[in-house]
């Protein structure tokens, strides 16, 4: 018996699809997972509600999806930038939280305004245990690399020490990404913003202290 050969997606499949994923990003980031509503992102997607269960399953699974779709791109962007200031020389604590935090915030100033739904959707995970595997599956390779590095360049502090700097470091992060109208309303100042360096240099600093700390008290 002749196998059937599977047919590739039309383009106007893949349109529909790219769609849902856009718009499920979107309202899982402004409603939360428990919150959203697949009619919501049937509606935003402007396609059948049916066409959602299609493409996405159940709303957990679709939820899953719009969290990976990203998360190859942003790894491969930080291990990159990693391996290049590991090529020009020693690295310092500064230029590792520089390779983790500029690719995502070079991603978040482009022309995509989706970068933002998706800091939203991450702050979500990092802060649920519920989404441990997505955290374990998408994030956690890349964070116990650049966490590699960190411990490194601080072997007297532990390994728990550099962990807990980092995710104090990703915290800070989505906080830079998603409120930044706070700077302005804080300050008074209409439109101040704050710096991408600004951030390098608050966490490296943060993360020098609690290893400091941390080795302070790994030698008492």
């Amino acid at each position: 018996m002749k196998k059937q050969r599977l047919r590739a997606p039309s383009k106007r499949s893949l349109e529909s699809r790219s769609r849902i994923l856009d718009a499920a990003e979107a309202v899982f980031a402004r409603d939360g997972f428990e919150g959203a509503k697949v009619r919501d992102i049937a509606a935003l997607a402007e396609v059948p509600l049916g066409l959602v269960h299609h493409h996405g399953g159940g709303k957990e699974a679709l939820f899953r999806e719009v969290v990976e779709r990203r998360a190859a791109e942003l790894s491969g962007l930080r291990l990159a930038a990693l391996e290049r200031a590991q090529a020009e020389g020693p690295l310092t604590l500064e230029t590792v939280l520089r390779c983790f935090f500029l690719p995502y915030l070079e991603k978040a100033e482009g022309s995509d305004p989706q970068w933002l739904a998706y800091a939203r959707l991450v702050a979500t995970v990092s802060a649920d245990p519920a989404w441990a595997d997505i955290s374990a599956d998408l994030f956690d390779p890349t964070a116990q690399r650049f966490i590699d590095e960190i411990a490194a360049l601080h072997p007297a502090a532990g390994r728990a020490v550099a962990a807990e700097a980092f995710v104090y470091s990703i915290a800070a992060l989505l906080a830079f990404l998603t409120s930044q109208w706070r700077v302005a309303a804080l300050s008074g100042q209409a439109g101040a913003r704050a710096s991408s360096e600004g951030l390098v240099a608050f966490c490296a600093a943060g993360c020098a202290a609690r290893i400091a700390r941390g080795a302070e008290e790994g030698n008492a």
